[in-house]
């Protein structure tokens, strides 16, 4: 038992470090890889690369073929909805224009889960997104960033559950790792903007009180605030 948390650091330090490489290109598309090279360089044990290699094929990062060995991909080939493919981007590569394309996706899927979820959502939901949208208030004021980030995945993870759509419920990673990039990349104001913090507010009443077409709007005029002040704090 002892050993499970050890393999799982060293798993995740090697996913890590092979998944930056390649998203970076470190590593570039038709570069092939040996499992012992990989071991070597990494100072990883076999059995702990191979496990790793598996996770990337899984994401489409990698290709492992018998007699090829283990070819990276180009972009084209990834999983860009994977969690984890989007914060080593978000580390490595074009910052701005990955918070931007995540921000276009947004808009074609959050403001109708807000509309659903006007439809939608139980008692309980819209008590988690009131009580969301009360913390972010706090922790706006204190300027604690890293709290008020809590806050605001809590919001959108209700919304989206709330939406009753399975499909919009599986996006809450794409979300929370936007949300969490802008904050740990300094994307983000030092106090997050009261209008920010207003339009999740009107956006929580519009599904306590069932008004399909105001949640939508507000929701869409949040998308398109983050979208502003990202583009602001890449200005400067």
């Amino acid at each position: 038992m002892r050993d499970r948390p050890r393999a799982s650091a060293l798993h995740g330090s090697l996913l890590a470090a092979l998944g930056t490489a390649i998203v970076s290109g470190q590593y570039p598309p038709g570069r092939v890889l040996t499992l012992d090279g990989v071991s070597a360089e990494h100072e990883m044990s076999r059995s702990v690369a191979r496990e790793v290699i598996r996770v990337l094929e899984s994401m489409g990062l990698v290709e492992s073929r018998r007699r090829v060995g283990i070819t990276v991909q180009p972009a084209e080939k990834w999983n860009v909805f994977d969690p984890e493919v989007i914060r080593w981007r978000l580390d490595v590569g074009d910052r701005a224009a990955q918070l931007a394309s995540l921000s276009e996706l947004r808009v074609g899927f959050e403001p109708a889960a807000a509309a659903l979820a006007a439809r939608r959502a139980t008692p309980h939901q819209c008590r988690i997104m009131a009580a969301a949208v009360s913390d972010m208030v706090v922790h706006g004021r204190s300027g604690d960033l890293d709290a008020y980030l809590l806050a605001d995945k809590m919001f959108h993870q209700a919304l989206l559950e709330a939406s009753g759509n399975e499909m919009f419920r599986a996006l809450n990673g794409v979300v929370a790792e936007l949300l969490t990039g802008r904050t740990h990349h300094g994307m983000m104001p030092e106090r997050p903007n009261l209008t920010a913090i207003a339009l999740h507010d009107e956006v929580a009443r519009a599904i306590r009180m069932g008004e399909e077409k105001l949640a939508e709007q507000a929701m869409r005029a949040i998308i398109d605030e983050a979208a502003a002040a990202v583009a602001d704090e890449s200005a400067r």
